[in-house]
């Protein structure tokens, strides 16, 4: 995080003290940076200047209402998976016409709700979407305008359980299959398709998945375009990566943005993104306290107040989340440490390190790069209230999603 260093032996956060804020409300808790957050959106914005993209922010990788309304301030859209998301971006201040509705399993009441409210496009995900999506505008007596998720088959060199783009993933329509829903619904009143969409998946560091996809997309066009079929839009969702800890490949965005305005510059089309992990994991951290150490032979517990249901990323995708102390002790542990949290699952775990920083038990450390599927993925396993969200302001603070109160789980 570009605004997020050492003052001294004490952490910051743009000019708030850290420790400072932990005296004053429970660990643990997610801190949050709305500064840096218009510093990704703009950063964002800048290098696809060329392109002008519609910006559809991901609201499944971060749904706090003010984070929302944050980036409609900034003129961002949004990329929504349920009728819960897209009634929260609608709450944000979205408009209408900046949303895309995503997702394999939207019931009718979700199509009916999207349609009534004449948002942008629905990406539908199969012939049976586009059929209810057909009823339900036919009942209504309206056109509804969607663009059909193509399944590229590009394996975009990721983690497996966030893979899209695979045949063999449940995401999108197979090309063949997308073609022929195209011209079965040329006379199609009550339907008008009008972009593809493609997202091969996420946390993705390299371009070629990316170079792999936009061949595949620009045979598909030019098939349409022989046969007289032409689109508005294309939906490049997400999925560039970002570095989690310090060792860690940076996704060159500038690269990528030359290679989709090269892209349009052949078809001309509405460009649109749908970033999430992009823009908003690195506004965030997750402070924790140390409850105990524990010694056994080869190693130091170092047993936290957060756990898998605060951070879920770790136990779900073994995937790590730099851990730094607030407050820099003198001298380092002659064992290995391991961060492990208090839920009674053994993937109640973090990092391990070797060489850390000496703790002692009422520590405070953070885990870094936590805004994005942080806490959108918590739950209240093994009766754990969700915890507080809290941002920067200036430098003070102001609680943006209360923590929740134990007796309103055992009611």
């Amino acid at each position: 995080m570009t605004i997020f260093k050492y003052r001294g032996k004490n952490l910051y956060l743009e000019n708030a003290s850290i420790d400072k804020i932990a005296k004053k409300n429970p660990t643990p808790f997610y801190l949050y940076s709305l500064k840096q957050l218009e510093k990704n959106f703009y950063y964002f914005q800048n290098t696809f200047r060329k392109t002008s993209p519609l910006i559809c922010f991901a609201v499944k990788s971060n749904p706090n209402l003010t984070i929302l309304k944050n980036l409609q301030k900034l003129n961002s859209g949004a990329d929504v998976v349920s009728i819960g998301e897209l009634q929260l971006a609608l709450k944000a201040g979205i408009q209408p016409n900046k949303i895309v509705f995503s997702g394999i399993g939207k019931t009718k009441e979700e199509l009916d709700f999207a349609i009534s409210k004449k948002i942008l496009l629905i990406n539908a995900e199969s012939e049976s979407e586009v059929n209810q999506i057909s009823k339900i505008a036919k009942n209504k007596k309206c056109r509804v305008a969607i663009s059909l998720r193509l399944n590229p088959n590009i394996n975009a060199n990721t983690i497996s359980k966030i893979s899209t783009g695979k045949k063999s993933d449940k995401f999108g329509i197979s090309l063949e299959e997308s073609y022929k829903i195209f011209i079965n619904n040329i006379k199609n009143k009550n339907i008008s398709i009008e972009g593809i969409s493609v997202h091969i998946g996420s946390q993705i560091k390299q371009l070629s998945p990316f170079q792999k996809t936009l061949k595949v997309v620009d045979k598909f066009i030019q098939k349409l375009n022989n046969n007289k079929i032409f689109i508005k839009y294309l939906d490049l969702g997400g999925g560039m990566g970002i570095s989690y800890l310090p060792k860690d490949t940076k996704f060159n965005l500038k690269e990528y943005a030359k290679i989709v305005d090269q892209f349009n510059q052949r078809y001309k089309l509405k460009i649109i993104f749908e970033p999430g992990r992009y823009l908003s994991a690195n506004t965030a951290i997750l402070v924790a306290k140390v409850i105990y150490i524990k010694k056994i032979q080869d190693r130091n517990f170092i047993i936290l107040d957060a756990g898998m249901n605060d951070l879920m990323r770790p136990a779900l995708y073994d995937s790590k989340h730099e851990i730094l102390p607030i407050q820099k002790n003198k001298g380092k542990f002659n064992k290995k440490v391991e961060f492990v949290g208090p839920i009674c699952e053994s993937t109640d775990k973090f990092m391990t390190y070797l060489n850390y920083y000496k703790l002692k038990e009422g520590d405070l450390v953070c885990f870094t790069n936590v805004g994005a599927y942080g806490r959108s993925l918590s739950s209240n396993y093994n009766i754990r209230p969700l915890i507080a969200e809290i941002a920067i302001n200036k430098n003070s603070f102001k609680i943006i999603r209360p923590r929740q109160k134990l007796k309103d789980l055992i009611k």
